[in-house]
């Protein structure tokens, strides 16, 4: 039939589509003078809130990593009589 997948049906009732070139849009609008005061105020709103419970993972973590080095050393005083 010579159509491609997705212009199967280009021609629905009621239905009004509109669209706009991705050669007339701006990508980086506005990035410097919204963007990055925006992203500043989005982080100092939840700092407080996503930190501390990154910081309590990485003690039990590195605990848990310390207290396994230390389990897995052979106590040298069990080993004094063996010959």
């Amino acid at each position: 039939m010579g159509m491609h997948w997705g212009e199967m049906c280009n021609n629905i009732r009621g239905v009004v589509t509109y669209s706009l070139s991705p050669y007339e849009q701006k990508a980086f609008a506005n990035v410097i003078s919204k963007g990055v005061p925006n992203m500043v105020r989005r982080i100092r709103g939840q700092i407080f809130r996503v930190t501390p419970p990154f910081i309590a993972g990485y003690l039990i973590y590195d605990w848990a990593i310390k207290e396994h080095a230390r389990l897995q050393r052979k106590d040298p005083s069990e080993f004094a009589n063996d010959v």
